[in-house]
């Protein structure tokens, strides 16, 4: 079976991304409230990518046995990963933006994977970023990667979710108090 190597889910991913953000960045309506996490989180992205591409290619001895058949579910997870982030912005609609920024007409979205999580968007870039990981079948690549993108979207989540709650109030922070942040029902 030839399945597509790691590298190759990177370009996918880059490439979702950069669709993203030649589309969905906020046209100027709304307060900027971005708090330089974008550019924080491109920067932290690419060096634990870069990182774990390295480490996996030379840390052998963290190699996970049968490296290769770690491709298929880190090829799934990868696929749900991005799946799942485009139904968040589909259901967002014009309310998504690469960059935070609250427009005048802003209300709480509460349909489609925002009922069960206030960062689908976020779950499934992480997925997706689990996914690559696992493909690289090597531990030490995975920690490496996954440890610094999960604390930089953690620091986004805080941005938004306060820019969210000062701007909508009660509505949203009701809706921060029955929902979980990325993972339903645990966190």
């Amino acid at each position: 079976m030839n399945l597509p190597g790691p590298q190759y889910l990177g370009f996918a991913y880059l490439a979702s991304e950069l669709l993203l953000g030649a589309t969905r960045r906020s046209r100027g309506t709304g307060i900027p409230q971005d708090r330089s996490t974008l550019r924080m989180l491109w920067l932290v992205i690419l060096l634990s990518v870069a990182a774990g591409l390295y480490v996996a290619s030379q840390w052998r001895f963290a190699a996970l046995p049968e490296t290769f058949s770690w491709r298929i579910p880190g090829l799934l997870l990868f696929v749900v990963g991005l799946a799942v982030r485009w139904w968040a912005i589909i259901t967002l609609g014009r309310f998504f933006t690469v960059d935070v920024q609250i427009s005048k007409d802003h209300h709480v979205v509460e349909r489609g994977p925002f009922r069960v999580v206030r960062h689908p968007s976020y779950t499934g870039v992480l997925l997706a970023f689990l996914g690559f990981a696992v493909s690289l079948g090597n531990w030490a690549a995975m920690l490496v990667m996954l440890v610094p993108i999960f604390v930089a979207f953690l620091r986004r989540m805080n941005v938004e979710e306060q820019a969210l709650s000062d701007a909508l109030g009660e509505e949203y922070v009701s809706y921060m108090r029955r929902t979980k942040r990325l993972v339903p029902f645990i966190y």
